[in-house]
């Protein structure tokens, strides 16, 4: 099993509730479209810590493959244009469990 976990911080000068609330929604409409997605989930921050991130992405594939697969699929690319236009910074990490 492959976990994927990516942090965002949103641009300033936007609506950054309305924003993550967004981005939110967006991600966790793909669990159950994507072939190899077990679980998918995202949190969006609720403490006030100038080092916190704003959103978090957990997800678990079925394997390297299948995440793979997920980065080019067409519901993920739609997703992710929503997660673009509202993020500064992304951080990520992957790996094998």
């Amino acid at each position: 099993m492959i976990k994927h976990i990516v942090m965002w911080r949103l641009k300033d000068g936007i609506d950054q509730p309305a924003a993550a609330q967004a981005i939110k929604e967006a991600l966790e409409g793909l669990n159950g479209q994507i072939p190899g997605l077990i679980r998918l989930e995202v949190g969006i921050n609720s403490v006030a810590d100038k080092d916190a991130s704003d959103v978090v992405l957990y997800s678990e594939f079925e394997s390297q493959a299948a995440l793979d697969a997920y980065q080019v699929h067409p519901a993920h690319n739609v997703a992710a244009e929503v997660v673009k236009a509202a993020r500064a910074e992304r951080r990520v990490v992957d790996y094998e469990a």
